[in-house]
């Protein structure tokens, strides 16, 4: 058996072999979560058990690494720096480890460790990884000082009618909660501070005159001339999302994607007490009975806010993605919004400046490669990234991507001192437009639309659970590089740090994983000094 350790950088493809030498040694902070992989080659068909040993051996997780099909790679005009495999295999998913690992004669089979032992322990410590009869050792040096709390609020687009979809549960059912819980709790693991709530169902990523599945959290009534509003489901939704670690609210977006040009759908109890479709595609956006609804509603939703002590955490939409073409519509949209909701930021992804400048946004989200336009000129700055980023060597997260890709996010963010971060799919298991729904473990390019992984990050499990990415977990490890380096500011100050990462931006950094990591290593040893110092 030829068992090799690498970083979580490396991408294990069970047609590689294992030459050379591995890894035996990491840095660790106190309370940061180190993974790392473990290639295993064999020359017969086999069994065996994985288990751990040591000074870190309770505070280790073993996942089997799986293949999923990538038919979509790349865009024609994307650039060089993805993995030169084409359409194909690629290792995605992560299954946690339980019983015995099937290894196949003459393939690698990887293994993703990840040691998460909070403050627990400090100083070198060892672990020796047990795979049937074999044994590797590593020792991981954990250095005695503790990452910031994180910061940046980010927000990956949580969709909850997949979820639906995928499990064939009915929307607020009792089965319909414990999924959603389970999903929103491996999210925020992994960073997410911030929800996309369904107020009523996001007018996200449909075709024009389409429906996705009803998910809507506000209990709307028609009356005679009005309507009237049950908010226990939003409460229950906030409670669900409080228990996990969610600490802010992004509410959906009160008009369509791309140009704010109709209402999204809202049921309603009729008189009679009949559920039925008050407004949606055929709601023009200049609808009086609409602007009539939002302003009644939105007393409801304030008054909610305020008595939960949501004020300073929550978000408001308008529309998603506007253009020029659409400038006078958002404009007359965003009247409104702010007289319903004004005291509460309006936030939108959108990468032209005019909209902000006009202020019609509170907080505009670019995308990383119009972020220069936006740096040094919003008080509170975000970015975006989703398919469209997938050239001119920006961060993003597609499977067919280096994982260096992913995880480089944290070195820009720190330099362009980001506030936020968005992206779009947490878990969107349909094609584009949502003209279908989809397996994610048989598409995971939303229907040959967009570069595989840019729909989703997780995987649902049997159980109802989620499985994560390698994606989700690398992306991570940037967060808590970006953390890091906030606490060596806390020791030495912003300049010094922007020294040490130089001229990294959303467009240039290293391509190479020595080089990445000579950047990391050497914010480890400057924290170990100046927290030896204090």
């Amino acid at each position: 058996m030829n068992i090799k350790v690498f970083s979580s950088l490396e991408k294990i493809f069970p047609d590689t072999t294992l030459a050379g030498k591995g890894l035996d040694s990491f840095l660790m902070l106190k309370n940061e979560r180190l993974s790392f992989q473990i290639g295993v080659e064999n020359c017969v068909d086999c069994s065996v058990k994985v288990s751990a040993e040591g000074d870190l051996a309770g505070f280790t997780e073993f996942y089997e690494i799986k293949e999923v099909p990538v038919e979509l790679a790349k865009y024609e005009d994307s650039d060089d720096y993805y993995i030169d495999r084409g359409p194909g295999m690629y290792p995605d998913v992560l299954v946690p480890l339980s019983g015995e690992l099937s290894l196949s004669s003459n393939r690698v089979k990887g293994i993703w460790a990840e040691i998460n032992p909070g403050e627990a322990v400090c100083g070198t410590k060892e672990l020796i990884i047990l795979i049937g009869d074999e044994k590797v050792s590593l020792t991981v040096d954990v250095i005695d000082a503790v990452l910031p709390e994180q910061e940046m609020i980010y927000t990956n687009w949580y969709h909850s009618d997949c979820l639906c979809d995928y499990y064939g549960v009915e929307a607020m059912s009792d089965e319909y909660w414990r999924i959603n819980k389970n999903f929103i709790s491996t999210a925020v693991k992994h960073g997410v501070n911030c929800i996309l709530t369904p107020l009523f169902t996001p007018p996200l990523d449909t075709q024009i005159g389409g429906e996705r599945t009803t998910v809507q959290l506000v209990g709307v009534k028609e009356n005679e001339d009005s309507w009237s509003f049950d908010l226990s489901l939003l409460e229950k939704w906030v409670d669900l999302c409080l228990d996990c670690g969610i600490k802010y609210f992004e509410m959906s977006h009160f008009f369509t994607q791309w140009g704010a040009l109709h209402a999204p759908k809202i049921m309603a109890a009729g008189i009679n007490g009949d559920k039925k479709r008050i407004f949606g595609w055929d709601t023009p956006t200049d609808s009086p009975e609409y602007d009539k609804f939002l302003t009644l509603f939105g007393k409801s939703l304030c008054s909610f806010i305020e008595n939960r002590g949501l004020t300073d955490k929550v978000f408001f939409h308008i529309s998603d993605e506007p253009s020029q073409e659409h400038m006078e519509v958002y404009e007359k949209r965003a009247g409104i919004i702010k007289k319903v909701f004004g005291k509460y930021p309006v936030i939108d992804a959108l990468s032209d400046y005019e909209f902000y400048s006009r202020g019609y946004v509170d907080i505009p989200v670019p995308n990383e490669g119009s972020i220069e336009s936006f740096a040094g000129k919003v008080p509170s700055l975000w970015t975006y990234c989703c398919c469209g980023q997938h050239k001119d060597y920006l961060p993003n997260r597609f499977i067919a991507m280096p994982s260096l890709r992913c995880r480089i996010f944290g070195l820009p963010a720190y330099r362009y001192n980001l506030s936020g971060f968005l992206q779009w799919g947490y878990n969107f298991y349909n094609t584009q437009y949502s003209l279908c729904r989809i397996n994610p473990f048989e598409c995971t390019d939303a229907g040959c639309a967009f570069p595989s992984g840019d729909a989703f990050t997780v995987y649902p499990a049997p159980d109802g659970s989620s499985y994560p990415s390698i994606r989700l977990k690398v992306f991570y490890e940037g967060l808590q590089d970006l953390r890091a380096l906030k606490l060596l500011e806390s020791y030495t100050g912003r300049e010094k740090v922007l020294e040490l990462i130089g001229d990294i931006s959303f467009r240039n950094y290293p391509h190479s994983e020595s080089e990445f990591f000579k950047i990391r290593n050497k914010v480890y040893e400057l924290i170990r000094k100046n927290a030896g110092n204090k």
